[in-house]
């Protein structure tokens, strides 16, 4: 199966990109830098976050993003999410994504836990009656039905992840962007989510994977993506690459 949805072709195409910030805020680039395409010098007060970035991700591919933190992981994803754009180079994305990506942001706390689903849900294209079609389901993963009509912001940051995440895996998105978001909530319902992850990988979707667990990246990726000082320092097996990186961590 994994072999007739890869001859579909890339979803992701990362080429020679680069993004970079001043040391308190994004750094602003002109709209004849953005057009034109070209690189520019960078000033004392800013620094990349990315630079010279190339790859690609063929459908249904498992990628690994690895790396110290504050070596580029987040903002690549970001950059993949179509969040930020590149100072350089270019990013394709070929098809919609679902974000699990700070994974709580876009709930509004006054709203109770069904007005934000709805909410939600139709913010990421959902049309109302597919969102009440899946709504059940939505509140069964999340094991939240007791909170229905609790506004958001009395919840628990548990429950706001296990909330947030039945949503976004209930989308129909062909690329699955995750960054660390699971470290909150209790080890069954992890469980829980990491068996969602695979059903969804099993059904041919495209996973883009930020995490420092070793052992859920060999879980779920098959490749790797070693990012350091903002540099894509090696594209290989998963296994290669994190042997690569203990390597150079422990050295």
């Amino acid at each position: 199966m994994m072999a007739s949805v890869a001859a579909q072709g890339p979803v992701i195409e990362v080429a020679g990109a680069g993004i970079r910030f001043k040391r308190n805020r994004r750094a602003r680039r002109s709209f004849k830098d953005l057009f034109a395409g070209r690189k520019r010098r960078s000033r004392p007060d800013e620094f990349w976050a990315l630079r010279d970035v190339d790859f690609t991700v063929m459908a249904g591919e498992a990628i690994g993003v690895v790396g110290r933190n504050g070596q580029g992981k987040s903002t690549l994803l970001k950059l993949v999410a179509e969040v930020i754009l590149p100072d350089e180079g270019t990013v394709g994305v070929h098809g919609g994504v679902a974000p699990l990506i700070e994974i709580t942001g876009g709930f509004v706390d006054d709203l109770t836990v069904r007005d934000n689903v709805f909410l939600t849900a139709g913010l990421h294209g959902m049309s109302r009656a597919e969102i009440e079609e899946r709504f059940d389901e939505i509140i069964d993963f999340a094991e939240i039905g007791d909170f229905l009509d609790t506004p958001y912001k009395h919840l628990s940051s548990g429950m706001r992840v296990r909330i947030a995440f039945a949503v976004v895996t209930r989308l129909e998105e062909p690329i699955l962007l995750v960054d660390e978001v699971l470290a909150v909530g209790d080890k069954a319902f992890r469980e829980k989510c990491y068996r969602r992850i695979e059903e969804l990988l099993e059904g041919g979707r495209t996973l883009f994977f930020v995490s420092h667990n070793e052992r859920d990246l060999k879980r779920f990726c098959t490749r790797g993506l070693y990012l350091d000082k903002g540099k894509l320092v090696m594209d290989a097996p998963i296994a290669e690459v994190l042997q690569r990186y203990n390597a150079d961590y422990n050295a």
